[in-house]
């Protein structure tokens, strides 16, 4: 298999590189950035000058300086030759091993042997050991799959020139990988986690994720199974990765019993609890009858429940208890729910801080070329796009405020979005209705901190709200300005979308309790006040839902007049992202053919390549895949766990001989369709199931 072209970025002085990431490591809060690979380079012509180039790498195997010395060597004898123009004089291979907090470091001259050694954070060397390059090695791997791109191109964009490899290629690699795991597993909790866990443990931490991810990518449950067997015997809280990878494997009635055994120990651990309730919750959207659909969504609400309990501060218990509500359709205790999530800040992974590179040299292999992908750069950034689209804020939520946000956009699927705003009503003390209630007040021998009207205790709510507030105000401003406040306006036709009206300020309501403590709120009793955080999200909820139906309202106006709807290209992806986050589907997969009809696009095609994937429509799921390789190769990426699962599960579905046909007969160049006959052919290596046919 051939290897991905290598990225160049040429420094202005030599070494700032190497200089920026020392000073950079103090900042470091996770996994760390990619690997770091600088060269220094002279010019066969000009032999008094050195030029600084380097690139940014995942997925090399970081065991030992030995082999990222052989990495060093595979860059620096590609300059051998004929067509030579530079020939390299020295390589330092930088790697941040995120337990120890140092950046393991191969010095590598040329000629001249080679130096390892690490960097602290506050810049000082130190000795290079065994036991810190096994802790790099491991978070090497993790990184690996950290920062690998999902197949939608937005991991690529986001920092320019790095090579991605796979990290684990065979049953060997494998079996180093899970054996690094297994000695470093209780020191998982260093590594920090996920942004949408309040609190690293044992058990919810990177390790632990890229861990699942591992297994989710490969199919090598058999491989989790053993290791948290034997993890299990040391804590029994690893009995939930244990049941979560028995469920992946099909073994339901043995991931149960170990849940339920390892309940009776710790009866409130909220990972068990929610574990059980997330398999409960998806046996009952299958469920064959109402009936038994009751009764599975009963036995998650009380799971659920419980792990609010055990976890208050967290989350992801707080965010299933709500699916649970949903999935019940109990309206107004999702919402409720929904209101009690603890938000967090986003935290983004870790990457390089770097200055800005003289130049860069950004080279395609021959092996990528692909006339269609070849031509989306040039024209991506060409493109006129409507300002209404580039504001929309949901757009950029993560982490927390992502998941609260979808289950949201769920329940407005569901119900629509004048049910969500009455259940809203009756749920929440309105700005108008507290209005009214303080004109009309009248004194009584009550305490209002002893009614329902309480302003909830803080739950870490975050600077998003903060940052959205503007954003809002200007909104607002907009929407007053229209010619209905509360209906939107398309070509002069009202639309049934009405603006939500803004729930009571809690702050607002405690200033006037402290003002006023006899006030009576009997008829506000059995209401609650809505988080700021929450009443943001409803109006940006509104604001998707607006630009939405206009969308649909002119392209029916146009159709129904036989005439053609225009947008750029960027626009239609731009669109088809807003349907998908609105549940909307079918509508997604329009706007996504609409884009791809104009130009590639990555992000769109994985869109539609996720239909695909759900209504079984192979020969075009393979067609996409072929493009989403070759489009990563061309961006030195060879390998995306999305993509290699999306393989992995088409083989299973229909064996490996059809699938391998299927690539074969697909009219594009050779050198193309061996990208992907790569990702089949680490199924086989995986014996995953249905390569054998």
């Amino acid at each position: 298999m051939v290897a991905p072209a290598v990225p160049e970025l040429t420094e202005e002085s030599l070494h700032e590189a190497i200089e920026a990431r020392t000073e950079s490591l103090i900042t470091l809060r996770e996994l760390g950035p990619p690997d770091l690979v600088h060269l220094v380079k002279q010019p066969l012509k000009q032999q008094g000058k050195q030029l600084g180039i380097y690139h940014h790498v995942t997925g090399v195997d970081a065991s030992s300086s030995a082999s990222l010395a052989a990495y060093i060597n595979t860059l620096a004898y590609k300059e051998f030759g004929p067509s030579a123009t530079t020939k390299t004089l020295e390589g330092t291979y930088c790697c941040y091993n995120a337990f120890s907090r140092v950046d393991m470091r191969v010095h590598a001259p040329f000629p001249g042997s080679v130096e390892s050694y690490c960097i602290d954070e506050r810049g000082e060397k130190r000795k290079a050991t065994d036991e810190l390059w096994l802790e790099t090695y491991l978070c090497s791997v993790l990184r690996a799959y950290s920062y690998a791109d999902d197949g939608t191109g937005e991991t690529i964009r986001k920092i320019i020139g790095v090579r991605r490899f796979n990290p684990v290629t065979n049953t060997e690699t494998e079996h180093r990988f899970l054996s690094a795991a297994e000695q470093l597993f209780f020191r998982g909790w260093q590594l920090g986690s996920d942004s949408v866990v309040q609190v690293p443990n044992v058990v919810s931490n990177h390790l632990t994720t890229g861990l699942i991810k591992y297994f989710h990518t490969t199919g090598r449950y058999a491989s989790g199974i053993n290791l948290f067997e034997k993890l299990r015997t040391q804590n029994v809280e690893v009995a939930s990765l244990l049941a979560k990878v028995l469920f992946m494997g099909n073994e339901e009635v043995q991931g149960i019993r170990v849940l339920y055994e390892a309940i009776k120990e710790l009866p409130m651990d909220y990972v068990m609890l929610d574990t059980q309730a997330e398999f409960l919750l998806k046996k009952a959207q299958t469920a064959s009858t109402p009936e038994q659909k009751e009764e599975r969504l009963r036995m998650a609400l009380g799971c659920a429940d419980r792990s609010t309990i055990a976890a208050p501060s967290e989350f992801g218990t707080w965010a299933r208890l709500a699916q649970v509500y949903v999935a019940m359709e109990d309206w107004e205790n999702a919402l409720t729910t929904l209101n009690s999530c603890p938000m967090f800040t986003y935290q983004d992974k870790d990457a390089p801080v770097m200055p800005e590179p003289k130049e860069y040299l950004l080279p395609t292999l021959p092996e990528t070329r692909l006339d269609e992908i070849d031509s989306e750069p040039d024209s991506r950034y060409s493109e006129q796009v409507d300002q209404s689209l580039l504001g929309l804020r949901a757009a950029t939520y993560r982490g927390t405020f992502k998941q609260a946000y979808s289950i949201l956009t769920e329940m407005t699927a569901k119900i629509g979005w004048d049910q969500l705003l009455k259940i809203r009503s009756n749920v929440f003390v309105m700005e108008d209705e507290y209005r009214e209630k303080q004109e009309h007040s009248y004194p009584a021998n009550r305490n209002a901190s002893t009614d329902a009207l309480r302003v909830p205790t803080p739950n870490g709510e975050a600077s998003e709200v903060e940052d959205n507030e503007e954003g809002e105000k200007k909104a607002e401003k907009e929407a007053d300005g229209e010619a209905s406040a509360q209906n939107l306006t398309v070509n002069g036709k009202p639309e049934d979308i009405e603006r939500p009206p803004s729930a009571i300020d809690p702050e607002e309501v405690k200033k006037a309790e402290e003002n006023s403590p006899n006030e009576d709120h009997s008829r506000l009793n059995n209401k609650r006040l809505c988080e700021r955080w929450l009443d943001s999200l409803f109006m940006v909820l509104y604001e998707d839902l607006r630009v939405y139906t206009i969308w649909r309202t002119q392209m029916a106006q146009y159709r129904a007049q036989s005439m053609q709807y225009k947008k750029s290209s960027e626009e239609w992806e731009i669109l088809g992202s807003l349907a998908e986050r609105l549940q909307h589907q079918d509508e997604a997969v329009e706007a996504y053919r609409a884009c791809l009809s104009q130009r590639f696009s990555p992000k769109a095609l994985a869109g539609i390549l996720k239909v695909f994937e759900k209504t079984k429509v192979t020969r075009d799921a393979v067609g996409a895949t072929i493009r989403l390789v070759t489009w990563q190769y061309r961006w030195y990426s060879e390998f995306s766990p999305e993509l290699l699962h999306t393989v992995r599960i088409l083989i299973e579905d229909e064996g490996a001989v059809k699938i391998r046909s299927i690539i074969q007969a697909t009219n594009l160049p050779q050198n193309v369709l061996d990208l992907t006959h790569h990702y089949a052919a680490l199924c086989a290596t995986f014996r995953s199931s249905g390569t054998d046919g």
